[in-house]
């Protein structure tokens, strides 16, 4: 139970981390106007991005307000989600841009979605390895930009109106991970390939068995 609890708790700081960093790419977009963003400018911002989640999830691995206390068991659980979390960002851009391309190709005007597999792959690395560097240096995750989200998503949390709405968000969030690590390890027993689903309805139809409510933050 405290597993689901922690997870529930990662869920409504992604929420709130997603709706703050949000503001802030909307306040970079009206400075650059309507121009369109460069495959350079679009992972240098998203690995901003992804970097400071990480130093900010990081801080929530604390026992409370002692900053001399982390706990390792929490360490390990956010790593894991937030690798499965950056991972499945990355295949929900991959789906989106593949599904505008086949789109798109009767219709010029279709908005252009960059994505690149390298550049995504190396964003996710880098954001990992910083993750575990700062397993052995945790007073890197210090600085003042952190702790301003940090303090920013507790007092959001504790708001009666909003802290609730992020609470439900953190509740799907908890659901959605918790399908996405039953699917991986059903994908690892099968050894790789995906399971067949049984519930055939005779006429050589079946329903997708990996369905599930896809967390998706507030951008």
């Amino acid at each position: 139970m405290e597993i689901f609890n922690f997870i529930f708790r990662l869920g409504v700081v992604f929420a709130i981390y997603g709706f703050l960093w949000g503001i802030f790419d909307i306040g970079l977009r009206l400075l650059t106007a309507s121009r369109q963003r460069t495959l350079v400018e679009t992972y240098l911002i998203k690995a901003c991005k992804y970097i400071l989640l990480v130093d900010v999830t990081f801080l929530f691995c604390y026992e409370g307000i002692d900053r001399h206390l982390l706990v390792q068991n929490q360490v390990i659980l956010t790593g894991i989600i937030l690798l499965t979390y950056f991972v499945g960002k990355m295949q929900t851009s991959q789906n989106r841009t593949m599904l505008f391309q086949m789109m798109g190709r009767g219709l010029p005007k279709m908005p252009l979605f960059l994505f690149n597999l390298k550049a995504e792959i190396g964003v996710i690395v880098g954001a990992m390895l910083l993750f575990g560097l700062f397993w052995f240096y945790p007073q890197w995750a210090e600085n003042s930009i952190s702790r301003w989200f940090h303090e920013s998503i507790l007092d959001i949390e504790d708001t009666p109106v909003f802290g609730f709405i992020f609470q439900i968000i953190g509740f799907f969030f908890m659901v959605s991970m918790i399908f996405r690590v039953i699917n991986g390890l059903t994908f690892l027993l099968n050894g790789g390939k995906r399971p067949k689903n049984g519930g055939n309805d005779g006429n050589g139809s079946s329903k997708n068995t990996d369905d599930f409510i896809d967390y998706e933050e507030v951008d």
